[in-house]
This record gives C-alpha cells, sequence and structure tokens, in this order.
C-alpha cells in the first residue's frame, strides 16, 4: 500500500506538503501545478488515505449524513446522487439515515453526533415531522443544512424553486385549453405544499381563472393521498378537467384510482405532476411532469454543508438552475370542447 512518502518521491516534494494538500487543510499554499502534480502521483500509485489516523488527528470522521423520509423512494434517486457527487469532491463519505429516527426518544442523533460518528448532516424532513423530531435536529452539536424545508429560527437551507415548478405545470395545462384545473396538493403545514400551491394560484390569477377552495386539497404525497384527492375532485359538482398532483408518487395514486372510477386520462382528465422519476414514464399512461434539479441540490447542499463545516456563514439557497423542465408524456391532452 502506497505511503505518504512514496507519493512525496514520486512527485518531488516534502511528505509535509502532500500531507496538507491531500488532506485540504485550509493553510496548504503551494503551486497549483505542484498541487496537481501531488494529486496526480497519488492517482498513480493507488494512495488512500488513512481516515482512523486523520479523523483521531483533525477530530473529523470524513463522514456526513444523508436523512431523508424514505430511502426507497425514487424521487430521492437524483438527490442522493447529488449528494454523493458533492462529497465524493471533498473525500468524505455519505451514511444514508431516515428521519423517522429522529425524534426525542431515539438515540440516533447522540451516537451520530456525539460519538462523532459524522461532521454534519443533510436533512430533509417528511411531511409529518413532529415539531419535537426537528427540536432534536437543531438541537444537536453538529452542522446542520436542511433540504427543501427552511425552519425558523436556522439559517442555513437549501431548497428548489417549487413555485415556479408549479408555475410550470399548471401553465401547461392552460395552454392546452383548460380552465378548470385542480390541485392535488400536500399536507397543509408542509413547506414544499404551501410554496407549489402559491405556485399554482399565481398561474391561474395570471390567466384570470378563478380558483375555488374545493379545487385545491392537501391529502399528502402517498399514492393513498393522490387517491383520496382524485375521488374528492371528482365528486365536485363541476369536477375538474385537469389536475397538477403535487409529487409523483401521489399522482400514481391518482392515475390508479381514475381506472377505478372509469375516468379516461387524459381524455377525460389531464393530469401532470411535480417532480420526475423512472416511475413516471411506466406507468398507464406515462406521467406528464416537472423536472426540479435535485441532483444540483444535492450537490449544493453538500457544498453549504462544508462551508458550515470550515466555520463560514451561510444564508438559505434557493436552487433555481436548471429550471424546472415540463417532461411531457400521454396523461396530458388539449381539452374536449
Amino acid at each position: 500500500m502506497a505511503t505518504l512518502s512514496d507519493v512525496a518521491a514520486l512527485a518531488g516534494v516534502s511528505i509535509s506538503a502532500v500531507s496538507r494538500v491531500l488532506s485540504d487543510a485550509p493553510a496548504t499554499r503551494v503551486r497549483p501545478e505542484t498541487r496537481e502534480r501531488i494529486h496526480a502521483a497519488a492517482r498513480e500509485l493507488g494512495y488512500r488515505p488513512n481516515f482512523a489516523g486523520r479523523a483521531l488527528k483533525l477530530a473529523r470522521s470524513n463522514v456526513i449524513a444523508l436523512v431523508v423520509p424514505d430511502l426507497t423512494n425514487a424521487v430521492f434517486t437524483e438527490l442522493m446522487h447529488g449528494v454523493q457527487e458533492g462529497a465524493r469532491r471533498h473525500d468524505y463519505m455519505v451514511l444514508l439515515g431516515n428521519t423517522e429516527d429522529l425524534h426525542p426518544d431515539a438515540d440516533v442523533m447522540e451516537r451520530l453526533i456525539g460519538e462523532g460518528r459524522v461532521d454534519g448532516m443533510l436533512v430533509q424532513l417528511g411531511s409529518d415531522a413532529s415539531p419535537a423530531g426537528i427540536k432534536a435536529v437543531l438541537d444537536s452539536k453538529a452542522p446542520v443544512v436542511f433540504i427543501n424545508s427552511i425552519e425558523p429560527g436556522h439559517v442555513g437551507a437549501v431548497a428548489l424553486d417549487d413555485e415556479a415548478g408549479a408555475r410550470v405545470a399548471t401553465e401547461h395545462l392552460i395552454a392546452l385549453g383548460h380552465t378548470r384545473i385542480g390541485l392535488a396538493g400536500g399536507r397543509a403545514a408542509s413547506f414544499t405544499a404551501q410554496r407549489r400551491e402559491r405556485g399554482f394560484r399565481a398561474a391561474m390569477t395570471d390567466a384570470s381563472l378563478p380558483v375555488a377552495d374545493a379545487q385545491v386539497t392537501s391529502f399528502g404525497y402517498l399514492p393513498a393521498d393522490g387517491r383520496a384527492a382524485l375521488r374528492a375532485l371528482m365528486a365536485l359538482p363541476e369536477p375538474p378537467t385537469a389536475l397538477v398532483v403535487a409529487n409523483v408518487n401521489a399522482a400514481i395514486g391518482a392515475l390508479a384510482e381514475a381506472r377505478a372510477l372509469r375516468i379516461r386520462i387524459p381524455e377525460q382528465l389531464s393530469v401532470v405532476a411535480m417532480h420526475d422519476a423512472w416511475t413516471a414514464e411506466n406507468t398507464w399512461p406515462p406521467l406528464t411532469t416537472v423536472r426540479m434539479p435535485l441532483r444540483q441540490l444535492g450537490r449544493r447542499a453538500v457544498e453549504s454543508l462544508f462551508v458550515r463545516l470550515h466555520g463560514g456563514g451561510l444564508g438559505d439557497i434557493v436552487v433555481s438552475d436548471p429550471a424546472p423542465e415540463l417532461v411531457t408524456r400521454e396523461s396530458t391532452a388539449e381539452r374536449r370542447r
């Protein structure tokens, strides 16, 4: 196994210079060409740092935690890829966790933070996150960056431009000639649900289209919630001819309920969902969606966390580049007269 001495000999520099460069020491001052020569030598020799020794020396584990509501949820796949890419740039590993474990009675926070197993946490809260669970995260000793949730009293969050995404979805249906458009939203207390509803209402207002309270539901983001939303909306005296669903998983449930109710998609009801995932193109009919920059969100979350790890200040960030992108499939069509 290659050592620091081997890398230093090949690069023609001192061992201390190799150590500083490969550990990303903040005060390292070497020329760019020297830094590149050291990295090239390390790659050629297959050098791997001794993380245990580094952790003891720097009081760091070189591990960050990514905590999401559901590790099996296809929506989080791109987010995880982005976090892993960002972590690799800093020579860090990613530990995955579930937000169900973040509550005051669990010892997960103490084990992860108190025992030094992770240096910081990226946390995406679920729609049903309890105030006590959120407080447990905020009271932890490690730097925390919230993903898609801006919590009062805590500075340091990275969020998607949910309003813009909901606008794209709604404007697509308006362009197809629909005027009675419903929204199957997330739970009323959800940060993302509130922003998506604002985007939906803004697009409708800009098009001079009314929105009755009954046209907007707030059951949640699960497939069962999408089923419940569709039943409620289609039971209205004047049901919508088109539907914006605030989450792709709920939209899959809405399509299933439409089949149960013998509602033809898109002939009788057009459906467009927020977020794109492999599941969207494998439903029937394949779902029109709005693709959000989840991979970029993951990368920015990691960069924000590393600013905090090195003592930097940070505000809340909205990731708007690339912009939300409409992915047209077979679940939307022009309104039939």
